[in-house]
């Protein structure tokens, strides 16, 4: 069977333009195959790549949970996804953004072992500070509300980590007062629960960069 003529004059037979169809979807195909192929193996190693980046932040994690084993035994702190937790009580006394001993004892301890983790990875420490819903009252009340006393709290935890040898670049202080409770602020044990402070490492903020107009 033959097509209309050509050009030429001559008739083109259906089994060359039939080739010529069939040589250009398998063209398409193999052209395809190796976009497929392409972007499996990219897939595969952006898998492996972010495998192994968890691996890795779980290995810190795990050695920053150990060299923190003895204020775990001791109940003094918490320690959590990565999350660390500490009693209002053992750092202050109740409406006090002052340092007890035992406390100042606790941070020096934690100090060395938080600045390996942080010196290991583009991460700060979120220090964050929380209260009951008590409101202070009275003529000796020093601080305006919970939110104030929460963010003093937070900055005086930063200020002894930095005196301990943490760098003070890797650090920050935020209060959230008595928002985001641990427990129903319904009976003194559960408001001591939320009277904490909280450290979490957190993505290093970076600069701006700030372009004239």
């Amino acid at each position: 069977m033959y097509l209309p003529e050509d050009e030429s004059g001559a008739s083109v037979p259906v089994w060359a333009a039939f080739g010529d169809l069939m040589a250009c979807l398998l063209g398409v195909f193999v052209l395809f195959f190796v976009w497929t192929v392409s972007f499996e193996v990219s897939m595969a190693d952006d898998l492996a790549a972010e495998r192994a980046q968890r691996v890795a932040a779980t290995d810190r994690l795990e050695t920053l949970e150990s060299a923190l084993a003895g204020p775990l035994r001791a109940g003094l702190i918490t320690f959590v996804n990565g999350r660390i937790g500490i009693r209002g009580s053992v750092l202050f006394d109740l409406n006090s953004a002052e340092l007890r001993a035992p406390g100042r004892a606790l941070l020096i301890e934690m100090a060395s072992p938080l600045g390996a983790y942080l010196g290991s990875r583009e991460e700060s420490l979120m220090v964050s500070g929380f209260t009951d819903d008590l409101q202070m009252r009275g003529a000796l009340r020093t601080y305006h509300d919970n939110w104030e006393l929460s963010a003093q709290r937070a900055l005086t935890v930063v200020r002894a980590l930095g005196d301990a040898g943490v760098p003070l670049d890797t650090l920050f202080a935020a209060g959230f007062g008595e928002n985001h409770p641990v427990a129903p602020n319904d009976n003194p044990e559960n408001r001591a629960k939320n009277r904490r402070v909280e450290m979490a490492p957190v993505p290093r903020p970076r600069p701006l960069s700030l372009k004239e107009p």
